[in-house]
């Protein structure tokens, strides 16, 4: 990074480093919780998929060291080897295995800049020299220790932290607010489709006999219709939702409706990219998307690729990981892909006709989903918990077979929701660029306060 600051090994800025217990722990439904390598996110605790322990294990895992505000979780080995958060302010957590403890010196170096530090991009091109060369991606503690930390002024890190914070924290609300869109259409999505409430009113309002396994759901409606505050679908909406009824092989589902399994939404397709015609393209692997992410844009010589770079995607495509289902490696392709090429390992998934890709994509990400191919994949022999397309057979959902419901809920609802999610997703990748840009620069001091550019300010701002 730059050359005007002092160089320290990390042990010599800080007042411990500290390993986590080597057990796994009996988990529990609440408690204290427990920060595994997959919780870290480049700087925050994800507690979405978190992990609870109760008091007594809690205790036993705390025995060296309990976290505290101000200390640094730091991923030592797997999928977010390198990565560091900040422990968040007033939380009671231990760590889990593959992590370590980073408690900064405070009179040397601030810990939000040294997390800073440690998540940036050329700081993380550089740990790659530093793995276990046994195992692809692991630090070992002594390693952890000798980091170099480039450690400027006291006053150099508070400007820093100032600048690069307002970038992420624009990141941290968008993300925010992608996560509420996203629950407000599975919230939508389990009402109409997995609890029928339209069509539960519609019975009610008709006087229709409802069965007796849903007569629990009817009373619940009941009461939520008698609420002031209740908000009925427009009127052309709830029409299209039955009155009535009927038994199938799955139980009671609204009448004219069906249960479709995933290989009846979408088509597994494998066109091969014409690779002899291009010298550059943008390979995407595996890990190379997340939740719906994709992590790089960059493009590789065709000369230098893997021999699993085969497979040509389009707009509208659904990638998804054929392994561990529940790392959320799948996305959306919502965009021109003619420069892209994917792995053999990503199942690339196309709508069948009539149905909106969108929907597709929405339904088999839906959490339930992903943690059922999880189950099915750890139930296959083989080196990792993996899945095929075959295996989409297994995830089913009740639909109508009138198209016009469907596509009334991915127009007015999904469409709108995706829209703002795509945009503030491609937003968040602009400001992270941006932030590694300026983040070597701020540290050399070859970027002074009054030099960042105008990006920085509207981009905090907007």
């Amino acid at each position: 990074m730059g050359n005007n600051w002092p160089i320290y090994s990390l042990e010599n800025i800080c007042d411990g480093i500290f390993d986590c217990p080597h057990s796994t722990p009996e988990l529990s439904s609440d408690g204290h919780y427990m920060v595994r390598t997959q919780d870290i996110r480049k700087g925050y605790f994800d507690t979405s998929d978190a992990v609870m322990v109760n008091s007594k294990v809690y205790k036993e895992r705390t025995k060296r060291v309990t976290p505290k505000f101000g200390d640094l979780l730091f991923s030592r080995e797997g999928t977010y080897f390198g990565d560091a958060a900040e422990v968040p302010e007033n939380m009671s957590l231990c760590l889990g295995q593959r992590m370590v403890l980073i408690r900064p010196n405070p009179d040397i170096v601030s810990s939000k800049y040294l997390r800073i530090f440690i998540n940036s991009e050329t700081f993380q091109r550089k740990l790659l020299a530093f793995r276990d060369g046994t195992v692809a991606e692991r630090l070992n503690l002594p390693v952890i220790r000798q980091l170099p930390i480039e450690v400027p002024p006291m006053q150099i890190q508070k400007v820093i932290e100032k600048k690069y914070c307002c970038l992420e924290e624009k990141e941290l609300i968008n993300r925010q607010i992608n996560q509420t869109l996203e629950q407000m259409a599975q919230t939508l999505f389990k009402s109409w489709f997995v609890d029928f409430d339209p069509v539960i009113d519609n019975a009610l309002d008709a006087g229709n006999e409802i069965p007796e396994p849903l007569q629990a759901r009817a009373e619940l409606r009941q009461t939520v219709r008698a609420n002031q505050d209740f908000q009925p679908l427009p009127t052309d909406v709830w029409a299209l939702f039955p009155a009535e009824f009927e038994e199938s092989e799955l139980g009671w589902v609204p009448k004219g409706w069906q249960c479709k399994d995933m290989t009846q939404l979408v088509d597994t397709v494998s066109i091969t990219y014409p690779l002899k015609t291009v010298e550059k393209v943008i390979f995407l692997n595996t890990g190379d998307i997340e939740n719906g992410r994709f992590l790089h844009c960059n493009y590789s010589s065709v000369d230098g690729l893997p021999g699993q770079a085969k497979k040509s995607i389009q707009k509208g495509d659904i990638l998804f990981s054929e392994i561990r289902p529940q790392n959320k490696r799948f996305a959306f392709v919502n965009f021109d892909a003619d420069h892209h090429v994917v792995s053999t390992k990503l199942m690339v998934l196309r709508a069948k006709d009539k149905i909106d890709p969108l929907l597709s994509y929405f339904i088999l990400t839906l959490e339930k989903n992903t943690d059922e191919l999880q189950r099915i994949a750890e139930l296959r022999s083989g080196t990792f918990p993996q899945i095929t397309y075959k295996e989409l057979e297994m995830l089913g959902c009740v639909l109508p077979n009138n198209t016009e419901l469907l596509d009334v809920f991915v127009s007015s609802y999904l469409k709108p929701i995706y829209s703002r999610n795509f945009a503030l997703t491609d937003q968040n990748e602009q400001l992270a660029q941006l932030r590694d840009t300026l983040l070597p620069k701020l540290i050399s001091g070859e970027l002074r306060l009054d030099d960042l550019p105008d990006e920085v300010v509207t981009a905090a701002n907007e």
